[in-house]
């Protein structure tokens, strides 16, 4: 008589396999729910905030002279430099600027790609020093030698110097 003690005239017998599922299957709604609003949220931001718009000074600012260095770091890492001038073509300050590097493969396609904060020399010390355009403005009509500092190139690069262009930069 103890199995008639599980048994119900009107469901038959309860069995531990029907009330340990729906708990799973309620989760798996759940995340399925949750998951379809993180694509669809993901997706409406992504196509909707479109890439940023670059602000016309850039076409201002000239690169010439690009060279590259590379040197040993305190960990003993390879750090690889490119250097060159940069020129402020336009009538305002200049006080921050990124410059995007392009480094290709053998078939000329992209291999890497880097957008760089500028270093500039920093006039008036005794030594060689670089340093944020934010510390030593690039006044209109004005040059001064640059460097770009890269930890790692991939394998793939050819070897050739890369493109070298101004993607953004902020003015006063």
């Amino acid at each position: 008589m103890g199995d008639a003690e599980n048994f119900s005239p009107q469901t038959g017998p309860e069995t531990g396999d029907e009330r340990s599922l729906t708990p799973w299957i309620i989760g798996a709604v759940i995340v399925a729910a949750l998951v379809a609003v993180v694509v669809l949220v993901g997706h409406y931001v992504s196509t909707s905030a479109g890439p940023a718009p670059v602000n016309p000074y850039v076409a201002q600012l000239e690169i010439s002279g690009l060279h590259m260095a590379t040197a040993e770091n305190f960990a003993g890492g390879r750090v690889t430099y490119i250097e060159g001038r940069l020129t402020n073509r336009g009538d305002r300050k200049v006080k921050g600027a990124r410059i995007e590097v392009r480094f290709k493969d053998s078939l000329g396609q992209v291999a890497q790609k880097d957008a760089l904060p500028v270093m500039v020399v920093q006039p008036g010390l005794p030594y060689l020093d670089y340093g944020s355009l934010e510390l030593a403005p690039l006044s209109p009509g004005q040059s001064r030698d640059f460097r770009l500092t890269i930890e790692h190139i991939t394998a793939q690069w050819d070897g050739q110097m890369p493109e070298a262009r101004v993607v953004s930069v902020t003015t006063s």
